[in-house]
């Protein structure tokens, strides 16, 4: 039960997991504030949220579900089938559940890169859950049972905090977090 739990919620984030991941290597480009700055003076985004980085990375969330469900048929897997709503809701929501922590991020203060504990590991998940829900509500109360959701705040961080110290390795972030 508990690695079938672990398998699902896995299965069902890699649609938001992949993401932040893909738009680090394909981003770069017109920031999406435009260089705006609120009248605190601060960067309402920075330069780190770009269009291409969004598109890229929702795009990618997308056809990583759609391989799944792919693979799944294939295989006879017997785990969740994505919806296109479900699909974009994970991906997408990913995607701006980190650009509200780099607004958030701003308005106190943070530099681009700097560490912002638990918001950092969790923002995209909460997001991206939310999103699902509201797009794909059938699917997410079936899929996200209370225990799948457990096992995602739990193995996100795990997972978060492990694929940066790679990417940092790999000199593809600045920073280890």
């Amino acid at each position: 039960m508990v690695v079938e739990t672990l398998v699902v919620a896995v299965w069902a984030m890699l649609p938001a997991y992949i993401p932040n991941n893909v738009a680090v290597l394909a981003g770069g480009g017109r920031p999406i504030d435009g260089g705006r700055r609120l009248d605190d003076g601060k960067r309402i985004l920075g330069d780190g949220k770009t269009w291409r980085g969004t598109a890229f990375g929702t795009a990618a969330g997308v056809v990583v579900a759609l391989l799944l469900n792919a693979l799944n048929g294939l295989l006879g897997l017997g785990l969740p089938e994505f919806p296109i709503t479900a699909a974009v809701g994970l991906a997408f929501g990913a995607m701006l559940g980190d650009i509200l922590a780099s607004f958030a991020k701003r308005r106190t203060g943070r530099k681009r890169g700097a560490v912002f504990p638990v918001v950092d590991q969790l923002d995209f998940v909460v997001v991206a859950l939310l999103l699902t829900a509201i797009l794909s509500f059938g699917w997410f109360r079936e899929t996200f049972t209370l225990a799948v959701i457990v096992a995602v705040i739990v193995l996100t961080p795990i997972l978060h905090v492990g694929t940066n110290a790679i990417a940092y390795a790999f000199g593809l972030k600045d920073e280890p977090w």
